[in-house]
């Protein structure tokens, strides 16, 4: 069944007689800072100027004039690959340790992919390093490259600590792989990847305790340690600090949850002064359950109102584990948060004119987009679910494009009977190339209607959208 509804201006009184919601919508509340681009390139010349330093710490302490002995040469590669290796693993912490001035201005969708497609380049050098050394004091004793190994691993200090790291990142590596990660739990997955914090620790030990650049050389052996300590002081306080002192200001709490859809609740959450965490309408926050075998895990879920009244709602869908548990919480129920976090706001537009598209759950982020843009900002909105019952956060929607005289598409049907690709979208919304647009649901969602308005002549810089997988 096909079901395409446009709302008639009869149809936007009836919606604007009903009652108000509980949740205030425009309180004066603070927002997030805007983007920086230059602090953040800035940050990125600094990462680029930390990987000379490190290869500038390992060439101090070599001999050139020794590299044509036995195994010299390998043991030299095995040292610069062990260093960089290092130093990209501290790297790749940091793409993902929520820095407030990098993920505001790429994203932490963006982040999460670059640590994805950079994440093995590590790996490769380690393993490099292992074998190169290996080989190159094999070539020095004149024995076989298995005897040399367990002559590393049982008699060098620090080399056991540093196989049993490589292990574990390992370990975090096979888990980060699309097909093993679509099987496992997001718990099990966030459960591996704390161990790559332990394998840096084992790695750091092994480097300052047998490392060439170190032994003997105090000056070298502090600089490193002083990035090292820098890192994890900066992973230290966004990833714990900022989110336990977010949590004891605001103290949210559950106060109700009512279905909102079939399989989806909404969360109203109480707090005290939660307008002045700095929140966009679109962001997400990393939600923690302060209950006995939950509370050490925290998943995102983006916000489907804004801060507003000591009160902001969050709307999940049951997909089991944590999702499941959110939608039966009982009021009362004590949570923490992490961030709020995410580009996908109104700062992002370049014009007055919007488009937002959503599918399923991801509809909440447009709604409170919605909730956020100002009212001179002209909007349309394009509704997606597979039976109008389906279609979350209906009514709510409706009666906020009432209020601002927004026009709303809702479209129900099967992927099949109802198409949202080209030319059914130009013809919902024919100035699309005049828009930014805002597209908000499953991965296959996004990348259809990212395409298909593109094609119906959306500038692709235009094109907004934000993913929230692991």
């Amino acid at each position: 069944m096909r079901t395409l509804v446009s709302m008639s201006s009869e149809e936007m009184a009836a919606v604007r007689s009903l009652p108000a919601p509980r949740m205030a919508r425009r309180a004066a509340r603070r927002r997030p800072p805007a983007a920086n681009p230059a602090a953040a390139n800035a940050l990125a010349t600094a990462a680029g100027a930390g990987l000379a330093l490190t290869v500038m710490l390992t060439l101090a302490t070599q001999s050139f004039g020794a590299l044509g002995g036995p195994g010299e040469a390998l043991i030299f590669g095995g040292r610069i690959t062990g260093m960089v290796a290092a130093y990209s693993m501290l790297v790749l912490v940091l793409l993902v340790a929520r820095l407030p001035v990098i993920e505001r201005a790429a994203g932490q969708d963006k982040l999460v992919a670059w640590h994805r497609k950079l994440g093995p380049w590590p790996l490769y050098l380690i393993t490099a390093h292992g074998l190169l050394i290996t080989l190159g004091y094999a070539a020095q004793a004149r024995t076989g490259a298995l005897a040399e190994f367990w002559t590393l691993l049982t008699t060098y200090p620090g080399v056991l600590a540093g196989t049993a790291g490589f292990a574990l990142l390992i370990t975090a590596g096979v888990a980060s792989y699309r097909r093993v990660r679509r099987r496992m739990a997001y718990e099990t997955w966030w459960s591996v990847h704390l161990y790559t914090y332990l394998a840096l620790f084992l790695a750091f030990s092994h480097q300052t305790a047998t490392g060439q650049p170190f032994v003997g050389h105090p000056t070298a052996r502090a600089v490193w340690t002083a990035m090292w300590v820098a890192g994890a002081g900066l992973v230290l306080v966004y990833r714990v600090g900022l989110p336990v002192l977010r949590t004891l200001r605001h103290m949210p709490v559950v106060e109700s949850v009512h279905a909102d859809a079939p399989g989806v609740a909404t969360v109203t959450v109480r707090g005290r002064a939660l307008h002045r965490l700095p929140t966009a309408g679109g962001q997400f926050l990393q939600w923690r359950v302060l209950k006995p075998g939950l509370w050490w895990h925290a998943h995102p879920y983006s916000i489907s109102s804004v801060p507003a009244a000591g009160r902001m709602q969050l709307t999940v869908k049951d997909l089991g584990d944590h999702s499941g548990t959110m939608a039966r919480l009982a009021p009362g129920t004590r949570l923490a948060i992490e961030g709020p976090y995410g580009r996908f706001t109104q700062d992002a537009r370049a014009g007055d004119a919007v488009a937002l598209v959503g599918a399923g759950v991801g509809i909440a982020p447009i709604k409170s987009l919605l909730e956020d843009l100002p009212h001179g900002v002209d909007a349309t909105v394009v509704l997606r679910g597979p039976s109008e019952d389906e279609i979350v956060l209906r009514d709510a929607i409706r009666r906020l494009c009432a209020e601002r005289g927004a026009r709303l598409h809702e479209l129900a049907g099967s992927r099949r009977e109802v198409r949202l690709d080209r030319r059914p979208l130009a013809r919902l919304i024919p100035d699309l190339h005049d828009r930014d647009v805002y597209i908000c649901g499953p991965h296959g969602f996004i990348e259809d209607v990212t395409a298909a308005a593109i094609g119906a002549g959306a500038a692709p810089e235009r094109v907004h959208s934000e993913r929230f997988d692991f």
